[in-house]
């Protein structure tokens, strides 16, 4: 679904991606993890055209997306969930969430209000579909910003740190949704530094640092048995 090849990424004089090639197989559900600083955010920015690469190729779906009018294809196979919620504060979150279905599938108000009302039940807010974003909790937020993003109906689902910006108290009610989507037929990237979550959920596991990618490997090799030194050092800050 997914696939970069030699990817290069530059901010003025700073190289943030480095050569990076990663491929993600429809269905899979595959977790970037890292320090602060190793390109992971940028890596997925890249994979739907929020960052464009400086150089190297980017496929969706079998589709070239890099040196052509993108946005279709963008638009039609990838979603993505932000750190931030970026919810429309003026709009309920009715209106946000059928507000794409509506410009951009050029659904019906009813069929872009069933789908709205189907994903709110998947999250477990269908009874917020009238309030407001401000009266919602940071964790009610990203969980109605998943919803949206469902209601694309995408194949693809990008996940940029979704619980970094979150009270710790909320993260879980965040990480139960998206454990409950990794059983459905999705492809989804997620960035996140929630190991617990990563051992659940990923098929395999991706750990950048300085914009390379230094090892890979299901869970279970990640935890138990890393390879690379740096992979050890950082695993044992973060797991107690």
């Amino acid at each position: 679904m997914i696939k970069m090849i030699n990817v290069n990424k530059y901010f003025g004089d700073l190289h943030v991606l480095k050569n990076l090639n990663l491929e993600v197989a429809e269905g899979e559900k595959l977790v970037i993890i890292g320090p602060s600083g190793s390109g992971k955010s940028t890596a997925v920015r890249c994979m739907n055209f929020l960052e464009e690469p400086t150089s190297g190729e980017v496929y969706i779906n079998g589709e070239k997306i890099t040196g052509r009018n993108r946005t279709r294809i963008v638009r039609d196979t990838t979603s993505m969930v932000f750190q931030q919620f970026n919810l429309y504060p003026h709009m309920s979150v009715l209106k946000n969430l059928t507000l794409a279905p509506m410009k951009l599938q050029h659904k019906s108000k009813k069929e872009a209000e069933e789908l709205a009302c189907h994903y709110l039940d998947v999250v477990g807010l269908r009874d917020k579909a009238h309030v407001y974003p401000a009266t919602l909790s940071g964790g009610q937020q990203q969980r109605i910003a998943i919803a949206r993003a469902l209601c694309a109906q995408t194949k693809i689902i990008l996940f940029d740190e979704p619980t970094s910006a979150l009270d710790p108290e909320t993260i879980q009610e965040v990480l139960d949704v998206m454990i409950k989507l990794a059983g459905e037929n999705i492809t989804m990237v997620v960035v996140t530094h929630e190991m617990g979550f990563a051992r659940q959920v990923a098929d395999r596991i991706v750990f950048m640092d300085d914009g390379q990618i230094i090892e890979e490997g299901k869970p279970e090799h990640f935890f138990t048995n890393p390879e690379h030194e740096r992979v050890k050092q950082f695993l044992s800050k973060i797991i107690r």
